[in-house]
């Protein structure tokens, strides 16, 4: 059997080891290599020739010009028939030439690659230096007796398949090479150091005891501790480590010629009573899960973007990373050590293509491949077992039950007995410390809250047991496209029972890749692949260059850990901190401008208690101040932030970590004037500032703007959450079976009255006996034209034994088409940010301003996007200041575009999207949530049928536009 087909995990490799920083020479090897792909597995020694060309190492040959990726979310794509690989296997040759300076340490030097997908055999000099499998894994080899003084060859061979890749089906991009780095390194003196740093929290003491090579010297000068390896040292004060106070104490171990460097963090993590603990108190997961991911280079990432990434999560109040679903380079962790975040380490291991043989031949459950998933479990494990951050230790994902997982269980908890052990899939939670489960609803998730979830196993003891285990949801909220929806709601439960301790949304970053030359992300299927996840990656809650997507605002806002409730309690609820790192500023807004504001004095408030403020001083707001100016239109709001008082590893000085908002006074609606007569003019009504058809009722023209519209819109261009996953879940079909998106309009009468003009429609779909009588009422009032509109559903839209049943519309509001140049918008309500039914938590209330352009956001797949909520009144101006303002009774959302919804339905990519010579503009009651069905719960914030009546009011605006 070839050797990237059988079930060694490597051949030549050292014993895994800690990832250290050696002060011994090394060299890097990252850089430009020699490379030359192949069709299928070449024999020999690879020997560079005329037609090869070069690649950047680390990186992925896919990425680089050579073949092309795939991206599968469950199956293999290959045949399944482990541990077997395909004949069309395609195989990078690497070469790389360097020179060793004449007194350079040849001897028992050291080879390190930290990652390499899937399988790679090693040459040096041309001769063989071993094999290894476990992509996402550092591999060694001692290569002393093959180097010499001067200029040397190395050669490496990958395959992209091999038996390694039934153990690597984990939901992402299939992108083979040599992707970390290799480095070349001095004979290591100090081969590994496992370090023993716990903290008590009765005495508030530590203690140390660092396992490493006789005869060293470890040393921790800020405690004035210098001992030897194995002895234990107590400590009577040390300050912990938590991913709120990330205290780290720098320490050397040192023998005659090396020294290593280490920061070392003081915690204890424990199970009491059925309750994950760390230092004592229960923890919380405000966390994500986290795909390496580059737009450009794959999971080839740099330290620089890894860095950005935990500094984006910290500053959105993330204290927690699953690292979905393979270890990480190991700089990540030490970033995570450094910036504080709790860290659950996965193992290289995911399984889920067998769910298409009804899981026969998984490795899991094979005694064959458990030397193969052993080697896996215990490189992560020795690699990252100094980092105070990595807490839990994840065997698998998504792998089924195997009796493997007891073997990496029993192994792992005898090496390192100071962490738990996690895995979700195996329903009897045998060797799980935890129970867990992936995208549960919310009632499922209250049962377990109170310990009266299902029987998920026969076995009495297995069950007993694992009621007895703390929660975390491994994954929940699938932030794909536009979403998630229902946060607020997932964080109201988890925050109400002890047993429940958080969880990781799914997840951190959108994995579309842009090629060279390309405009637009793409994802499967761009490559005319047949098999393929579609847009199954485009998931995250960055977009794929790392700005933050809407959901990311909201789900900072839903885990805010200070909350400022009623008027004025502040709520602590940090683990470990308490709020003397903040600040705490207020303002009072008049119709958004802001007319006084200051600082609370507030005490430092310890973790899990609260605080009752006086509310500040309020000014007076003079009439002035408001528009229009009239002392009954003013809303008064009080806004109140915390902030950083002063700067940190991860954001600066005046950073906001919580913000509420209290309205002290609504405007009063002022008496209607005498409404204006119509004027009929051929075919032609007017009324105040509007000219409609007198056939058809349209408004024709605004203000001296040609528009057209406004007509009932009850459709949107369906979210991914709309859709669900394979059709489950999701609305989109139902709604398609109402008809929703083949609506006629039918005009009924245009009725001139003695206040008004009244439009009587019917809206229905074709070939379907319901539908929704829509009334339009215009009225005029001095410049102001008011719009009513009467939305009553007829027919069975619940469902009969013939109609399709529907329980939801889209929207509800209007659709009308204005002049392209109306492109700059200011609007009272809620923002900056669009916001929906289920996720406008982020949303607050003040003046914002953007163009039509900027009010888009950029969905890698388009979709319904860029809605603003609870607005009051916008405004819509050209260039020079001219345009139409819109208030809304009650408040209306905003949607404004430069496409037609049925434009952005049709788009598989943004460069799809034609602006057009017009603006379209949705002026609606409500839309439907958002949910999480493209992988989870549909939303619990549909918008039901039921009659409805909405008022619209135009103003024009002449100049430039109100700034008052």
């Amino acid at each position: 059997m070839r050797y990237f087909e059988d079930l060694t995990p490597s051949t030549g490799a050292r014993e895994p080891r800690a990832w250290l920083r050696s002060s011994r020479s090394r060299i890097s090897l990252n850089g430009r290599w020699d490379f030359k792909l192949w069709g299928r597995a070449p024999e020999g020694v690879p020997a560079v020739g005329g037609d090869w060309g070069s690649i950047e190492v680390p990186g992925h040959w896919v990425l680089q010009g050579h073949d092309r990726p795939r991206y599968t979310n469950t199956a293999f794509p290959f045949p399944i028939h482990p541990p077997y690989a395909p004949d069309a296997n395609p195989t990078g040759d690497h070469v790389r030439w360097f020179s060793l300076p004449e007194d350079w340490p040849v001897d028992g030097a050291v080879l390190r690659f930290e990652g390499v997908d899937s399988a790679f055999k090693v040459w040096v000099n041309g001769v063989e230096a071993g094999t290894a499998k476990g992509s996402r894994l550092p591999s060694e080899f001692d290569v002393g007796a093959l180097l010499r003084p001067g200029r040397n060859v190395l050669a490496v061979r990958v395959h992209q398949w091999s038996s390694g890749s039934y153990l690597e089906d984990q939901d992402m991009w299939w992108l083979p090479g040599i992707f970390r780095d290799v480095t070349l390194l001095a004979r290591p003196l100090i081969d590994d150091v496992f370090v023993h740093a716990s903290y008590d929290h009765v005495t508030g003491g530590g203690s140390l005891t660092v396992e490493t090579v006789p005869g060293a010297v470890i040393r921790v000068p800020e405690l004035g501790i210098v001992t030897e390896p194995g002895v234990p040292v107590e400590i009577t004060a040390v300050e912990p480590w938590s991913a709120e106070v990330p205290r780290l104490y720098d320490a050397t171990v040192e023998v005659p010629g090396e020294t290593v460097e280490l920061r070392i963090g003081f915690r204890t993590v424990a199970m009491v009573h059925g309750v994950f603990t760390a230092n004592g108190r229960p923890l919380f997961f405000r966390g994500v899960n986290r795909h390496e991911h580059d737009e450009r280079r794959g999971r080839a990432l740099s330290v620089e973007a890894m860095r950005q990434d935990l500094v984006l999560m910290k500053q959105h109040n993330i204290n927690a990373v699953r690292t979905a679903h393979y270890p990480p380079h190991p700089a990540f962790l030490d970033l995570c050590d450094e910036l504080g975040l709790w860290v659950i380490d996965e193992c290289d291991i995911e399984t889920h293509g067998f769910i298409y043989t009804d899981w026969r031949g998984n490795p899991a459950d094979d005694p064959d491949w458990a030397p193969m998933m052993l080697d896996r479990m215990r490189r992560m494990v020795e690699r990252d077992k100094n980092h105070p951050s990595v807490v839990i230790w994840s065997l698998a994902n998504e792998s089924d039950r195997g009796q493997n997982f007891g073997v990496l269980a029993s192994w792992t908890r005898e090496r390192d007995p100071s962490r738990a052990v996690f895995y979700e899939r195996d329903r009897t939670y045998e060797f799980s410390d935890f129970y867990s489960l992936m995208y549960p609803p919310l009632e499922d998730l209250e049962a377990i809250g109170t310990r009266t979830e299902d029987v998920t196993t026969e076995d009495s003891s297995l069950e007993a047991r694992r009621r007895a285990l703390p929660f975390i949801l491994a994954e929940y909220a699938h932030a794909m496209g536009n979403g998630p929806g229902g946060l607020a709601d997932y964080q109201r439960v988890l925050e109400r029972y002890p047993r429940l301790q958080g969880g990781f949304v799914w997840e951190w970053i959108d994995h579309g890749l842009l090629l060279p030359a390309a405009t637009d992300h793409v994802y499967g299927g761009d490559f005319g692949e047949r098999l393929h996840g579609t847009n199954f990656c485009i998931d995250g809650l960055l977009f794929p260059d790392r700005t933050p997507s809407p959901g990311l605002a909201e789900y900072k806002k839903v885990l805010e850990s200070v909350r400022i409730t009623g008027l004025l309690t502040i709520e602590n609820h940090r683990t470990f901190a308490g709020t003397d790192d903040l600040e705490f500023l207020w303002s009072v807004t008049s119709d958004g401008i802001e007319v006084a504001s200051g600082h609370l004095d507030v005490p430092n408030i310890l973790p899990g208690t609260s605080t009752q403020l006086e509310p500040p001083p309020l000014t007076v707001l003079p009439p002035q101040t408001a528009r229009p100016s009239s002392p009954s239109d003013v809303e008064r709001v009080l806004t109140v932030r915390a902030v950083l008082a002063k700067d940190t590893a991860w954001a600066n000085a005046g950073h906001e970590v919580a913000w509420s908002q209290f309205v002290l006074e609504q405007p009063e609606l002022a008496p209607a004037s005498s409404g204006l007569p119509v004027v009929q003019s051929g075919d032609v009504l007017r009324l105040g500032g509007g000219e409609f058809d007198r056939n058809t009722g349209r408004l024709t023209h605004l203000y001296g703007q040609q528009v057209d519209g406004p007509q009932l819109d009850l459709w949107r261009a369906p979210t991914d959450n709309d859709n669900g996953q394979g059709g489950r879940n999701g609305v989109t079909q139902e709604w398609r079976a109402a008809g929703l998106d083949r609506l006629l309009h039918r005009v009924d009468g245009v009725d001139v009255t003695d206040n008004g003009l009244v439009v009587r429609t019917r809206v229905a779909p074709e070939g379907l006996g319901v539908g929704v009588r829509t009334t339009y009422r215009w009225t005029a009032y001095d410049d102001n034209l008011q719009l009513t509109v009467d939305v009553q559903p007829e027919g069975e839209w619940s469902g009969t034994a013939v109609t399709p049943r529907c329980t939801s519309w889209p929207r509800l509001g209007v659709r009308l088409q204005v002049p392209s140049g109306l492109e700059n918008v200011l609007w009272y309500g809620g923002g900056p940010g669009e916001a929906y039914a289920d996720s406008h938590c982020a949303a607050r209330v003040g003046r914002f301003q953007h163009t039509v352009d900027e009010l888009q956001t950029p969905y890698v797949v388009p979709q319904e996007n860029g809605a603003r909520t609870d607005v009051r009144w916008a405004e819509l101006t050209d260039a020079e200041g001219n345009g139409l303002r819109v208030t809304g009774a009650p408040h209306f959302q905003l949607t404004a575009r430069r496409w037609t919804t049925e434009d952005l339905e049709a788009a598989r990519h943004r460069s799809d999207l034609t602006p057009r010579d017009h603006i379209y503009l949705n002026l609606d009651l409500a839309q439907s949530g958002l949910g999480s069905a493209s992988c989870g719960p549909p939303t619990r914030d549909p918008l039901e049928i039921a009659p409805y009546t909405f008022s619209l009011t135009f103003t024009p605006i002449g100049g430039k536009s109100v700034d008052n």
